[in-house]
């Protein structure tokens, strides 16, 4: 049985979660998840926990039943804490700015990048160099860090570009580092 999806998730005070034909809805401090899971994972609520268990040892069942309980955790986690993904923008002349609820990017390209954040998400920018995504849902939150940071990957020569906070880039030697190596 895997060992992360017969955990229990335990429901923090303060949180409803609603289980109907394996559609969870989950509604807390910040706000309102909810998501169709499979039909083949079995979700239940006993004294204040969130049971998954699956109907069958098959391959796809195994692989469903621990992702499913993540997925409801995470539904969880989101509606009391809330997810933070910070983003760093490193190189001469980068930098971020909040116009409203647009996000300016200045990353070496002819304009300015303007980008909307998705519904039900916030971002704040407490340095030139440096962007938070706030948000209850974490699939959301990282796929908008991830279209930030793909407007300018980070490059591994000079090592310019967004990246994500604490991401470390893998460094090139550049063309005297390759001749070098050569003789």
């Amino acid at each position: 049985m895997s060992r992360i999806g017969k955990m229990p998730i335990a429901i923090p005070n303060g949180v409803e979660v609603k289980i109907d034909n394996n559609l969870v809805t989950v509604q807390g401090p910040k706000g309102l998840l909810s998501k169709q899971m499979r039909s083949e994972i079995n979700i239940e609520i006993k004294d204040q926990e969130i049971l998954v268990t699956r109907s069958s040892d098959e391959p796809l069942h195994r692989s469903l039943h621990g992702l499913t309980r993540m997925l409801i955790a995470n539904m969880v986690e989101g509606v009391t804490k809330g997810f933070e993904k910070g983003l760093e923008l490193v190189g001469v002349g980068y930098r971020a700015a909040k116009q409203g609820e647009i996000l300016v990017l200045t990353v070496g390209k002819s304009h300015p990048v303007e980008l909307t954040p998705y519904a039900g998400l916030e971002f704040d920018v407490p340095a030139p160099n440096r962007i938070l995504v706030k948000g209850t849902d974490k699939e959301l939150v990282g796929a908008w860090a991830a279209e930030i940071r793909s407007q300018r990957k980070p490059e591994p020569y000079k090592g310019k570009g967004i990246r994500y906070a604490g991401e470390v880039v893998r460094r090139k030697a550049g063309k005297a580092g390759g001749a070098k190596a050569k003789k």
